[in-house]
């Protein structure tokens, strides 16, 4: 217990009974984040915000302390949106906040809430040269939705909380507070803090109702329709109404990356393994909390049909008839704008049969790639195939989970493998597609959800970005279970005795890792369990053993460095055809 957090809590103690007390910008900060609802912070100390750290302890949030500003502000806003508040990121001034510019381009990309603290130099040093000076309030700005430095003590309350607004009203996003070192340390009569209360609950509103009852009629004449689910409907906790509109009206429903599970996977009218078809033979589209961007590859063609019709659900107004335009665009909070579909819907008369000609060319197409998909995890050549790799891995999968994946084939081959069946329980690369948010996320979702036993499934590259952070999970001691598919590169790798002769003659590949790097030490090194696998019947053994532990473990699973996803019927990311040819 430092002399800091002493005097911190005495300080808290002496407020919440009324006495007459002195604070320091540190302790205002830490209280009116507590003040807004915020629990958990996720960070790294040093000059100048160790004081803020020890003040959040004091005042009831829980610091929790990272390797690495990237994986931090990834934790914060995975932990953010899986709890429905902001996460919460500190750094120290300069490179720490620089570092953490990444969590804020990735949490304004995936419309996460995120307030990130940045320690800063004295203010009266502005422009002077200052240790660790940097305009950092202006370098925020653009992944921010809020950015702004506090001018005096009294005014930090109104900061937080308008940052804390900011993130969670409408789209949600970023925030920036920067706090300069005297900022931190001066003090203040605390009965002179403009303190703020809480936030006033999220604003919700309902859609046009012309714009609903445009879009019943699209529903009624569609004859191939399809509903998207996206990450922004388990934001929104909109899984009951978007349940009730898929199974009122029988349409086939298909979730994105992150929207899985908010209506269950397993559900018959889930057409995931028919994707490609869903998407091109549609021809009116209910977008519900889904944007038209790369992931669902911008609402055009060849990937949809040329004459699609759009619903387009959303909570922000800018988004609407992106790439596409909508022929309904029904602007508002989703629970509610679901629930007046669902009703417009049925007063419509819109039931979409299960016999129908566009069911049966779906199921016939899901049944045709299971079959493949079964084939492939079937092979038992050696080395494993991702297939049969993920196969093993499904069938020892806990009953109750929290899924991070993360790789490149790793997470795209997963994503078809391993159903969710509760909403806001699988997270990834995201709309950012970014590398290095695994162990970040894993630490999220595992103090957000401590019903469920969370499993990463990581490449061998991925592990790499921030594999660090397995000391913060033995600290905190979170039973998370990595999974490592190790194919030796980024992508695909190249075998042991392939690797010796390209490395000898320096002519690697650029994607080339060490072969069969022994990642499990990293487990064992901080108390854990590691376990290596070569075999399925070594994944059994492995993942039954980690799953009776409360231990953190590492199963580095080894594949074949050739592995690749099964064929497609498009490239994964539609790109231009170049003019010429090198």
């Amino acid at each position: 217990m430092s002399l800091y957090y002493q005097n911190y809590k005495k300080a808290a103690d002496a407020l919440a009974t009324g006495q007459d007390v002195t604070v320091d910008g540190a302790f205002i900060i830490a209280r009116a984040l507590a003040e807004q609802g915020i629990d958990t912070v996720f960070g790294i100390v040093g000059f100048p915000v160790i004081e803020i750290a020890e003040a959040m302890t004091a005042n009831g949030i829980h610091y929790i302390g990272m390797r690495n500003e990237q994986a931090a502000s990834y934790a914060a806003q995975a932990y953010g949106y899986l709890k429905g508040v902001p996460g919460c990121c500190l750094t120290v001034s300069g490179p720490g906040v620089i570092h953490a510019l990444a969590g804020l381009s990735n949490a304004k990309e995936n419309a996460w809430p995120i307030i990130l603290i940045g320690g800063a130099q004295e203010a009266r040093q502005e422009g002077m040269g200052g240790f660790q000076e940097y305009p950092q309030v202006e370098a925020c700005r653009p992944y921010c939705k809020f950015s702004g430095r506090p001018p005096n003590l009294s005014r930090i309350p109104f900061f937080v909380e308008k940052a804390v607004r900011a993130a969670v009203y409408g789209r949600p996003g970023a925030s920036y507070i920067d706090m300069p070192a005297d900022t931190i340390t001066d003090q203040i009569n605390a009965s002179k803090v403009e303190w703020r209360p809480h936030h006033p609950p999220l604003p919700v509103s309902l859609a046009d109702p012309s714009a609903v009852a445009v879009a019943a009629k699209l529903l009624k004449a569609a004859s191939r329709p399809l509903i998207i689910v996206g990450k922004g409907a388990g934001w929104a906790r909109a899984e009951k109404e978007t349940k009730a509109l898929v199974e009122s009206t029988g349409i086939p429903f298909l979730p994105t990356p992150m929207g899985k599970g908010v209506v269950d996977d397993t559900h018959p009218q889930n057409v995931i393994p028919a994707r490609s078809d869903a998407l091109k033979g549609a021809d009116v589209v209910v977008l519900v909390g889904a944007r038209f961007n790369w992931i669902m590859h911008f609402g055009t063609e060849p990937r949809y049909a040329k004459d699609l019709k759009v619903i387009q659900i959303d909570i922000e107004a800018e988004e609407m008839s992106n790439n596409v335009p909508a022929a309904a665009a029904l602007l508002g909070h989703l629970p509610l704008v679901l629930d007046q579909l669902t009703t417009a819907a049925k007063q419509a008369g819109v039931r979409h049969s299960s016999d129908s000609a566009w069911w049966k060319q779906l199921r016939a197409k899901i049944e045709k790639n299971v079959k493949v998909s079964a084939d492939l995890m079937a092979d038992e050549t050696l080395p494993m195939s991702y297939y049969r790799a993920f196969k093993e891995i499904k069938q020892n999968m806990p009953a109750k989970f929290f899924f991070v994946s993360e790789g490149s084939n790793t997470m795209d081959i997963a994503r078809t493998i391993f159903d969710q069946v509760h909403p806001r329980t699988r997270l990834d690369a995201g709309t950012f597609g970014t590398m290095g948010v695994g162990s970040g996320f894993a630490i999220a979702g595992a103090l957000a959800r401590p019903d469920l036993r969370t499993v990463v499934v990581q490449g061998d590259s991925a592990f790499g970005f921030s594999g660090m952070e397995i000391e913060t999970v033995a600290r905190l001691k979170l039973p998370i279970i990595w999974i490592i598919i190790n194919n030796n590169g980024i992508g695909v790798g190249v075998d042991g005795e392939n690797y010796q002769v390209l490395a000898e003659k320096r002519i690697l590949p650029s994607n080339a890792l060490l072969p069969e790097v022994n990642y499990e030490k990293f487990a064992e090194a901080v108390g854990g369990k590691g376990y290596i696998c070569h075999t399925p019947s070594e994944i059994t053994s492995a993942m039954r053993d980690a799953l009776q532990s409360d231990k953190l473990a590492i199963i580095n699973v080894m594949i074949s460095p050739s592995g690749s996803r099964k064929a497609q019927s498009f490239n994964w990311l539609e790109r231009k055809a170049p003019e010429t040819k090198i």
